[in-house]
Protein backbone atom coordinates (compact mmCIF):
# COMPACT_ATOMS: atom_id res chain seq x y z
CA UNK A 1 0.00 0.00 0.00
CA UNK A 2 1.67 3.51 -1.01
CA UNK A 3 1.00 5.97 2.27
CA UNK A 4 1.60 9.90 0.70
CA UNK A 5 2.48 12.61 3.52
CA UNK A 6 1.10 16.09 2.17
CA UNK A 7 3.04 18.78 3.09
CA UNK A 8 1.65 21.70 1.05
CA UNK A 9 1.65 24.83 2.82
CA UNK A 10 -0.07 27.03 0.77
CA UNK A 11 -3.06 26.54 -1.18
CA UNK A 12 -3.74 28.68 -4.46
CA UNK A 13 -6.07 31.80 -4.21
CA UNK A 14 -6.39 33.11 -7.40
CA UNK A 15 -9.17 31.65 -9.78
CA UNK A 16 -8.59 33.25 -13.03
CA UNK A 17 -6.82 30.70 -15.95
CA UNK A 18 -3.14 31.54 -16.78
CA UNK A 19 -3.44 28.32 -19.36
CA UNK A 20 -6.06 26.28 -21.12
CA UNK A 21 -5.84 24.08 -23.55
CA UNK A 22 -9.20 23.85 -25.59
CA UNK A 23 -10.18 20.41 -27.00
CA UNK A 24 -6.72 19.84 -28.18
CA UNK A 25 -5.49 17.21 -30.31
CA UNK A 26 -2.14 15.59 -31.50
CA UNK A 27 -0.72 12.44 -33.84
CA UNK A 28 2.64 11.85 -34.30
CA UNK A 29 1.61 9.52 -37.58
CA UNK A 30 -1.04 6.83 -37.07
CA UNK A 31 -0.72 7.16 -33.10
CA UNK A 32 -2.74 9.44 -31.43
CA UNK A 33 -1.50 11.04 -28.32
CA UNK A 34 -3.73 13.38 -27.54
CA UNK A 35 -7.38 13.33 -28.24
CA UNK A 36 -9.60 16.62 -27.56
CA UNK A 37 -8.61 17.00 -24.40
CA UNK A 38 -9.45 20.23 -22.45
CA UNK A 39 -7.30 21.58 -19.47
CA UNK A 40 -6.96 24.68 -17.67
CA UNK A 41 -4.50 25.97 -14.60
CA UNK A 42 -5.16 28.46 -12.46
CA UNK A 43 -2.74 31.36 -11.31
CA UNK A 44 -0.65 30.78 -8.50
CA UNK A 45 -1.25 27.38 -8.05
CA UNK A 46 0.80 24.02 -8.65
CA UNK A 47 -0.35 21.38 -11.08
CA UNK A 48 0.27 17.95 -11.97
CA UNK A 49 -0.42 15.59 -14.25
CA UNK A 50 -0.43 11.84 -14.28
CA UNK A 51 -0.18 8.91 -15.97
CA UNK A 52 1.79 6.14 -17.21
CA UNK A 53 4.56 6.55 -19.89
CA UNK A 54 3.58 7.46 -23.03
CA UNK A 55 0.02 9.40 -22.27
CA UNK A 56 0.98 12.56 -23.71
CA UNK A 57 2.48 14.35 -20.30
CA UNK A 58 5.08 15.74 -22.23
CA UNK A 59 3.42 16.26 -25.10
CA UNK A 60 1.28 18.62 -23.38
CA UNK A 61 4.21 20.22 -22.19
CA UNK A 62 5.83 20.72 -26.01
CA UNK A 63 2.15 22.10 -27.20
CA UNK A 64 2.55 24.30 -24.30
CA UNK A 65 6.12 25.62 -25.13
CA UNK A 66 5.08 25.59 -28.59
CA UNK A 67 7.63 22.73 -29.68
CA UNK A 68 4.88 20.87 -31.57
CA UNK A 69 1.76 22.86 -32.88
CA UNK A 70 -1.89 20.05 -32.42
CA UNK A 71 -3.40 19.29 -35.26
CA UNK A 72 -6.68 20.59 -33.71
CA UNK A 73 -7.42 22.91 -30.62
CA UNK A 74 -6.83 25.89 -28.88
CA UNK A 75 -4.02 27.19 -26.64
CA UNK A 76 -4.70 29.78 -24.48
CA UNK A 77 -2.25 31.95 -22.80
CA UNK A 78 -3.44 34.75 -20.14
CA UNK A 79 -6.86 34.22 -22.65
CA UNK A 80 -4.31 35.26 -25.46
CA UNK A 81 -4.92 32.45 -28.23
CA UNK A 82 -1.08 31.50 -28.36
CA UNK A 83 -1.53 28.23 -30.44
CA UNK A 84 0.61 29.41 -33.45
CA UNK A 85 3.10 31.87 -31.41
CA UNK A 86 6.66 31.06 -31.64
CA UNK A 87 8.90 29.54 -29.00
CA UNK A 88 10.82 33.03 -27.84
CA UNK A 89 6.93 35.18 -27.32
CA UNK A 90 5.93 32.66 -25.09
CA UNK A 91 9.03 32.81 -23.29
CA UNK A 92 9.33 36.61 -23.57
CA UNK A 93 5.08 37.66 -23.57
CA UNK A 94 3.84 35.35 -21.68
CA UNK A 95 6.66 33.80 -19.13
CA UNK A 96 6.89 29.95 -19.81
CA UNK A 97 9.82 28.62 -18.01
CA UNK A 98 10.53 24.49 -19.61
CA UNK A 99 12.78 21.94 -17.29
CA UNK A 100 13.27 19.32 -19.60
CA UNK A 101 13.06 15.84 -18.35
CA UNK A 102 16.74 15.10 -19.49
CA UNK A 103 19.96 17.33 -20.63
CA UNK A 104 18.69 21.19 -20.37
CA UNK A 105 22.61 22.22 -19.61
CA UNK A 106 25.87 22.66 -21.19
CA UNK A 107 27.76 19.63 -20.00
CA UNK A 108 31.23 21.35 -20.32
CA UNK A 109 30.35 24.35 -18.86
CA UNK A 110 30.69 25.05 -14.77
CA UNK A 111 27.31 25.59 -13.23
CA UNK A 112 28.57 29.19 -13.03
CA UNK A 113 28.83 29.20 -16.28
CA UNK A 114 25.74 27.65 -17.34
CA UNK A 115 23.82 29.93 -15.48
CA UNK A 116 25.83 32.71 -17.18
CA UNK A 117 25.29 31.35 -20.42
CA UNK A 118 21.57 31.87 -19.67
CA UNK A 119 21.42 35.44 -17.86
CA UNK A 120 23.50 37.19 -20.66
CA UNK A 121 21.13 36.61 -22.97
CA UNK A 122 18.38 37.46 -20.19
CA UNK A 123 19.46 40.39 -18.59
CA UNK A 124 21.58 42.91 -20.15
CA UNK A 125 22.36 45.05 -16.99
CA UNK A 126 26.01 43.32 -15.41
CA UNK A 127 25.34 43.82 -11.91
CA UNK A 128 21.83 42.21 -12.53
CA UNK A 129 22.74 39.74 -13.69
CA UNK A 130 25.30 39.04 -11.66
CA UNK A 131 22.79 39.19 -8.58
CA UNK A 132 20.51 37.13 -10.27
CA UNK A 133 22.97 34.54 -10.48
CA UNK A 134 24.40 34.60 -7.34
CA UNK A 135 20.66 34.73 -5.87
CA UNK A 136 19.85 31.71 -7.60
CA UNK A 137 23.43 30.16 -6.45
CA UNK A 138 22.00 30.73 -2.99
CA UNK A 139 18.34 30.11 -3.17
CA UNK A 140 19.57 26.52 -4.28
CA UNK A 141 22.50 25.65 -1.95
CA UNK A 142 24.89 25.19 -4.88
CA UNK A 143 27.52 27.24 -3.53
CA UNK A 144 30.24 24.70 -3.16
CA UNK A 145 29.94 23.42 -6.94
CA UNK A 146 29.97 26.70 -8.74
CA UNK A 147 33.26 25.86 -9.90
CA UNK A 148 32.82 22.19 -11.64
CA UNK A 149 31.19 21.69 -15.14
CA UNK A 150 27.50 20.20 -15.19
CA UNK A 151 28.34 16.51 -16.86
CA UNK A 152 30.09 15.52 -13.07
CA UNK A 153 27.67 17.16 -10.88
CA UNK A 154 25.22 14.37 -9.15
CA UNK A 155 21.67 13.91 -10.58
CA UNK A 156 20.05 16.16 -8.03
CA UNK A 157 22.76 19.01 -8.48
CA UNK A 158 21.41 18.70 -12.52
CA UNK A 159 18.00 18.90 -11.78
CA UNK A 160 19.25 22.22 -9.26
CA UNK A 161 20.91 23.71 -12.00
CA UNK A 162 18.29 23.65 -14.74
CA UNK A 163 15.60 24.68 -12.33
CA UNK A 164 17.47 27.64 -11.68
CA UNK A 165 18.52 28.16 -15.22
CA UNK A 166 14.75 28.27 -16.40
CA UNK A 167 14.04 31.19 -13.18
CA UNK A 168 16.88 33.32 -14.47
CA UNK A 169 13.66 35.00 -16.74
CA UNK A 170 11.56 34.99 -13.57
CA UNK A 171 9.26 33.13 -15.34
CA UNK A 172 4.88 33.23 -14.66
CA UNK A 173 4.42 29.19 -15.63
CA UNK A 174 7.09 27.02 -14.85
CA UNK A 175 7.04 23.60 -16.88
CA UNK A 176 8.68 20.62 -15.08
CA UNK A 177 8.89 17.44 -16.57
CA UNK A 178 9.32 14.45 -15.17
CA UNK A 179 11.31 15.95 -12.71
CA UNK A 180 11.91 13.35 -10.37
CA UNK A 181 12.54 10.42 -12.43
CA UNK A 182 16.11 8.65 -11.51
CA UNK A 183 16.05 10.76 -8.19
CA UNK A 184 16.94 9.13 -4.76
CA UNK A 185 14.69 9.92 -1.96
CA UNK A 186 16.21 12.69 0.12
CA UNK A 187 16.32 14.67 -3.76
CA UNK A 188 12.90 14.44 -4.26
CA UNK A 189 12.11 15.47 -0.98
CA UNK A 190 14.72 18.50 -1.82
CA UNK A 191 12.76 19.25 -4.69
CA UNK A 192 9.28 19.43 -3.42
CA UNK A 193 10.55 21.76 -0.96
CA UNK A 194 12.07 23.65 -3.84
CA UNK A 195 8.74 23.65 -5.64
CA UNK A 196 6.25 24.59 -2.80
CA UNK A 197 8.58 27.98 -2.44
CA UNK A 198 8.63 28.88 -5.44
CA UNK A 199 4.87 28.85 -5.29
CA UNK A 200 4.54 30.13 -2.00
CA UNK A 201 7.28 32.76 -1.94
CA UNK A 202 7.26 33.70 -5.17
CA UNK A 203 4.25 33.04 -7.12
CA UNK A 204 5.23 31.37 -9.87
CA UNK A 205 2.32 29.25 -11.29
CA UNK A 206 3.59 25.13 -11.63
CA UNK A 207 3.01 22.93 -13.77
CA UNK A 208 5.06 19.24 -13.53
CA UNK A 209 4.10 15.74 -14.44
CA UNK A 210 5.10 12.70 -13.69
CA UNK A 211 4.59 8.63 -13.85
CA UNK A 212 5.45 8.36 -9.95
CA UNK A 213 1.42 9.55 -8.38
CA UNK A 214 3.54 9.54 -4.93
CA UNK A 215 5.94 11.38 -5.20
CA UNK A 216 3.78 14.47 -7.28
CA UNK A 217 0.83 14.17 -4.90
CA UNK A 218 2.75 15.71 -2.14
CA UNK A 219 3.39 18.74 -3.29
CA UNK A 220 0.66 20.15 -5.98
CA UNK A 221 -2.83 21.48 -5.04
CA UNK A 222 -4.46 19.34 -7.62
CA UNK A 223 -3.58 17.05 -10.23
CA UNK A 224 -5.63 15.71 -13.23
CA UNK A 225 -4.95 11.55 -14.36
CA UNK A 226 -4.46 11.07 -18.29
CA UNK A 227 -5.92 7.85 -20.09
CA UNK A 228 -6.53 7.34 -23.85
CA UNK A 229 -5.40 11.19 -24.78
CA UNK A 230 -8.04 12.97 -22.29
CA UNK A 231 -8.08 13.85 -18.74
CA UNK A 232 -10.19 11.40 -17.07
CA UNK A 233 -9.88 12.44 -13.06
CA UNK A 234 -9.37 15.94 -11.84
CA UNK A 235 -9.27 17.24 -8.69
CA UNK A 236 -7.05 17.63 -5.08
CA UNK A 237 -5.01 14.75 -4.15
CA UNK A 238 -7.04 13.90 -1.43
CA UNK A 239 -9.89 13.95 -4.23
CA UNK A 240 -8.34 12.37 -7.04
CA UNK A 241 -7.73 8.81 -5.19
CA UNK A 242 -11.07 8.01 -4.58
CA UNK A 243 -12.14 9.09 -7.47
CA UNK A 244 -13.07 5.73 -9.59
CA UNK A 245 -12.04 6.10 -12.80
CA UNK A 246 -9.17 7.20 -11.91
CA UNK A 247 -8.65 4.13 -9.72
CA UNK A 248 -9.67 1.82 -12.10
CA UNK A 249 -7.09 3.02 -14.82
CA UNK A 250 -4.01 4.49 -12.75
CA UNK A 251 -4.13 3.94 -8.67
CA UNK A 252 -5.86 1.10 -8.11
CA UNK A 253 -7.95 0.10 -5.31
CA UNK A 254 -5.23 -0.22 -2.53
CA UNK A 255 -3.29 3.00 -3.26
CA UNK A 256 -4.37 5.30 -0.19
CA UNK A 257 -3.62 9.00 0.46
CA UNK A 258 -3.01 10.54 4.19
Amino acid sequence: MAIIKKFRIKSFKETSNILELKNVSVSYGDRQVLNNLSLSINKGEIMGLLGPNGVGKSTIFHLITGLIKPNYGKILINKDDATKKPIYERNTKYGIGYVPQYGGYFSNLTLFENLLSIAEIQIKDKRKRLEKINQLISQFELESVTTIKAKYLSGGQKKKLVIAMALVNNPKLLLLDECFAALDIMTIKVLQKIIVNLQTFYNITICLCDHQARDLLSCVDKAAVLSNGAVIALGSPGDLVKDEKAKSSYFGDEFNFS
